[in-house]
C-alpha cells in the first residue's frame, strides 16, 4: 500500500502565507509526477500545481506568481508554498502522487485533503 499524508493547512488572513507538505510512504519504488489539487464547495476539483520527476512545473493561472511547488525526492515529499493568499483560495487541498510501486504497478494515489481557509 501507499499512503500520502498532508499537513500545513489551516486558517490564515488574506495576504498571508502557508506551506503545505505531502509525504508519501509505503510500497514505493519510484514517485513520478506529483501535484496539488483543490476543491471548493460546489466546485469541481482543479489542478493547482504539478511537478514532474524531471523537474518541470505547471501552475493554474490563479496560482501563477503566488504559489510554488517543490519536492524533496529523498523524503518522498512535495510542498506547496502559498503566498499572498486570497479568500478565493479557500478550499480543501489534495495531494496526488503518480507512483510506481514495489510490485511494478503504476497507480495514482491521493491524500486525505487538508483544509485551507483564507479570511478577508
Amino acid at each position: 500500500q501507499v499512503q500520502l499524508v498532508e499537513s500545513g493547512g489551516g486558517l490564515v488572513q488574506a495576504g498571508g502565507s502557508l506551506r503545505l507538505s505531502c509525504r508519501a510512504s509505503g510500497s514505493i519504488f519510484r514517485i513520478n509526477n506529483m501535484g496539488w489539487y483543490r476543491q471548493a464547495p460546489g466546485k469541481q476539483r482543479e489542478l493547482v500545481a504539478a511537478s514532474t520527476s524531471g523537474g518541470s512545473t505547471n501552475y493554474a493561472d490563479s496560482a501563477k506568481g503566488r504559489f510554488t511547488i517543490s519536492r524533496d525526492n529523498a523524503k518522498n515529499t512535495v510542498y506547496l508554498e502559498m503566498n499572498s493568499l486570497k479568500p478565493e483560495d479557500t478550499a480543501v487541498y489534495y495531494c496526488k502522487a503518480d507512483v510506481t510501486t514495489t510490485w511494478a504497478t503504476r497507480v495514482d494515489y491521493w491524500g486525505q485533503g487538508t483544509q485551507v481557509t483564507v479570511s478577508s
